[in-house]
């Protein structure tokens, strides 16, 4: 699909209860920075697991957009990791304020929302994180809510779908159902940032994953230096 084709489709973005929330978080910052719509899914784990790592807090019931970025506390995301991250275009996201995001929020138990049904078109799903759990209930055909069934959708559709599970060491059932998800039709992108352009600081290793996620999709960045760049 041509780049500008899937910019006016929208991406379904599902986040699901394994840790790397922030992986999450930067790939939904980075793609609403570049343009692209969104179709947001977040399972009650992926609160939790957000509000452990990151401090936001997701009311899932009553989603409120700003909540993605700032703790109840005005925090922003990066400020309780340390440090701020680049803009796709270079400048760092601690030079403005939030820009305006095209999110829109469905609710994970709501079978109504487009992503329910092949008849609704878009440019690709990525779960990130994408827990053992969400695999599991993938692979087996046991959809118990929004989340799976639009993976599930995905699937029949052959449109693309994205996994990025980040569990280790992976036990037998589930590297039996990371085979199974890429037999399906899936790609299994593990969260396991490579090392080769020197990262210096933690934007650097979160962006090289998010960077490969934007690269599955066929979306232009310059988040990372590719190898074989100059420095």
């Amino acid at each position: 699909m041509h780049p500008h084709d899937s910019a006016r489709l929208p991406l379904v973005v599902a986040l699901t209860g394994a840790s790397g929330s922030v992986y999450g978080v930067r790939l939904l910052d980075v793609l609403s920075r570049l343009g692209h719509r969104v179709e947001l899914l977040i399972s009650p784990a992926a609160a939790q697991v957000a509000n452990q790592e990151l401090g936001l807090v997701w009311n899932l019931d009553d989603f409120r957009l700003e909540s993605l970025w700032r703790t109840p506390e005005g925090r922003a995301w990066w400020e309780v990791l340390g440090e701020p991250f680049a803009r796709p275009d270079g400048a760092s996201v601690a030079d403005e304020n939030s820009p305006d995001y095209e999110i829109e929020y469905f609710h994970y138990q709501d079978y109504l929302a487009p992503a329910a049904s092949g008849s609704h078109r878009t440019a690709g799903m990525v779960i990130c994180p994408c827990s053992s759990g969400t695999l599991s209930a993938l692979v087996h055909g046991a959809a118990s809510n929004l989340i799976v069934r639009a993976a599930e959708v995905h699937l029949k559709e052959r449109r693309r779908l994205l996994l990025v599970p980040r569990e280790t060491p992976l036990s037998l059932p589930l590297a039996r159902n990371l085979v199974a998800a890429t037999e399906a039709g899936a790609v299994v992108l593990p969260a396991s940032p490579g090392w080769y352009h020197r990262p210096r600081r933690l934007h650097d290793l979160v962006d090289f994953v998010v960077g490969r996620v934007l690269d599955q999709l066929g979306i232009d960045h310059q988040l990372v230096r590719r190898w074989g760049e100059s420095r």
